[in-house]
């Protein structure tokens, strides 16, 4: 198996290489690379990695900006030390992401995962693009919602927004009902298509359908209008959220 490290810290990079051998001592490091602009070049080389381990921030920049100016249909494995990134990263090659300092038997299973996906020796091994985006799209199509003795399920496509009320969290439907919800904003980050929902604020998540207007606001910020919604600071897109807000309406 043939690796390609993307680490911008010598000790990091110096452990990973060293875990690696003690998992599989046949693996091949190509090489190790500290920077967005380095590694670009490299993928332009021959020979081309079977698995990428890649950390996140990067000596010129964060490693998304290799996606975006490549193609890159390797598989990656991310190695960071920041939890933020985790839904972005698994919107591109990603089968894994370890935090640092990164554990020996959680790089074991990241591994197995990998050859279970991607090995050349099984005769049904589906196209890593395909299973790419089967893992992508695994996203939640509706939510059980208890009312009283009775149950009710919400497609998601009926969801205006979730959002936070005295430390609760609320699912509000397009007809402007809200029902509690047993999941924080963070959890729902990871079951929602996060091509029709971005979290706006630490109290807010927004369905892209639900968005009638959008206004800029004091501090640099924006105030969204939803659908059938009264204006509210609720719906205020955070100051550093509104750059990546942009780019995600825009899409």
């Amino acid at each position: 198996m043939n690796i390609l490290i993307i680490e911008n810290e010598k000790p990091a990079a110096d452990k990973l290489v060293r875990l690696l051998m003690n998992i599989d001592k046949s693996i091949t490091i190509l090489d190790i690379i500290e920077t967005v602009e380095g590694t670009i070049n490299r993928l332009q080389e021959k020979p081309q990695p079977d698995l990428i381990l890649m950390d996140i921030q990067l000596d010129d920049g964060l490693c998304f900006e290799i996606f975006e100016t490549t193609d890159v249909d390797i598989p990656v494995i991310f190695t960071t030390a920041y939890d933020e990134y985790m839904l972005k990263a698994f919107k591109v090659n990603s089968i894994d992401y370890l935090l640092k300092p990164i554990d020996e038997g959680l790089l074991k299973s990241a591994l197995a995962k990998f050859k279970k996906l991607y090995a050349d020796n099984d005769p049904f091994k589906k196209d890593f693009k395909q299973l790419l985006f089967e893992f992508r799209n695994q996203y939640k199509s509706r939510f059980l919602i208890k009312i009283g003795e009775k149950y009710k399920s919400v497609p998601t496509g009926e969801i205006s927004h979730f959002h936070i009320n005295e430390r609760s969290v609320f699912l509000s439907d397009n007809q402007g009902k809200d029902y509690g919800v047993d999941y924080s904003l963070d959890q729902l980050q990871t079951m929602l298509d996060p091509h029709k929902f971005f979290r706006i604020n630490r109290e807010c998540i927004v369905n892209i359908d639900a968005i009638a207007l959008m206004y800029s606001y004091s501090s640099s910020r924006l105030q969204l209008t939803l659908k059938d919604r009264e204006k509210s600071d609720l719906f205020v897109v955070s100051r550093d959220k509104v750059a990546e807000f942009k780019r995600w309406i825009d899409k």
